[in-house]
């Protein structure tokens, strides 16, 4: 799903205009990533956990050379669904094949 279709998704299920829909979306993405900034953690229930992960440095290779280098360490936002979203989604088949890392 692209974020037009998120957007049209909206405009349907509230019966509004597109226009309000996407405001409506650009909004809760905005805060979503202010919150996360903010508090390092966003948990929407039924849906899943926004957090921020931290890693650590490490060693790399640059692909096109092959040359070693390092990697500083950064920050990341990683998502955690919640179990019914895993369970409503593709019966959990999806998430299965992402811990195996397939």
């Amino acid at each position: 799903m692209t974020k037009g279709d998120l957007i049209n998704a909206v405009a349907k299920a509230a019966k509004t205009s597109k226009r309000a829909a996407e405001g409506a979306v650009n909004a809760t993405f905005a805060n979503l990533g202010k919150a996360i900034k903010r508090t390092k953690r966003v948990q929407v229930p039924g849906f899943g956990t926004f957090s921020v992960r931290l890693r650590k440095a490490r060693n790399g290779r640059n692909p096109q050379t092959g040359a070693a280098i390092k990697i500083k360490a950064s920050r990341t936002v990683g998502f955690k669904p919640a179990p019914n979203l895993k369970k409503r989604s593709l019966e959990g088949r999806i998430f299965k094949r992402l811990k195996r890392g397939s």
